[in-house]
């Protein structure tokens, strides 16, 4: 009988910086947002940490106002890009729209370490706290059709802040 391979356990090398912006935007306050939210289970923002290779994480931060960000376990980031492209600003609102949609398949949780290995940690802010799903991205087919969809949902902020990126650097690019 063969035996069953344990997948390797990465864990990310991290800069203070990183640690302290993602602590931040994990527990950024609710009440920015007051009149935004219905009630304590609104999902306000998203922080999700999406691992890239076995060296590189970043983590999505994205608020019900469409403000979408990139930060990188080495310090690096990519912020802004809501205040400069409506694209961001919809896909990011889109998201946190329907995060509610998967907040029954979500735990409570305090614990808010970082993944070790290839899961998407997915952390959902209400005023009621912090709710948990972790996802592996080789299963999502696996996943409810409202997981599909959520996830489907923070792959185009991705793209959008991707283009923004990209938008920013030819702009950069022609100024020289």
């Amino acid at each position: 009988m063969a035996q069953k391979k344990n997948p390797v356990q990465t864990h990310y090398l991290v800069t203070e910086s990183y640690l302290m912006t993602r602590g931040a935007a994990l527990h950024f306050p609710a009440k920015q947002f007051s009149n935004m939210i219905t009630d304590e289970y609104s999902v306000y923002g998203m922080v999700i940490d999406i691992p890239i290779d076995p060296r590189t994480l970043s983590t999505l931060v994205v608020y019900i106002n469409g403000a979408a960000n990139l930060y990188f376990n080495n310090g690096g980031s990519y912020t802004g890009a809501s205040q400069r492209y409506q694209t961001v600003v919809q896909a990011g609102r889109l998201l946190v729209a329907n995060a509610p949609r998967i907040l029954s398949e979500a735990e409570k949780t305090k614990d808010l370490a970082l993944p070790t290995g290839q899961p998407h940690n997915i952390y959902l802010l209400t005023k009621g706290g912090i709710y948990k799903k972790t996802i592996l991205p080789t299963t999502i087919k696996e996943e409810s059709a409202d997981m599909q969809a959520v996830y489907f949902l923070y792959q185009q902020v991705m793209r959008e802040l991707r283009s923004a990126q990209l938008k920013d650097r030819a702009a950069a690019q022609a100024k020289q």
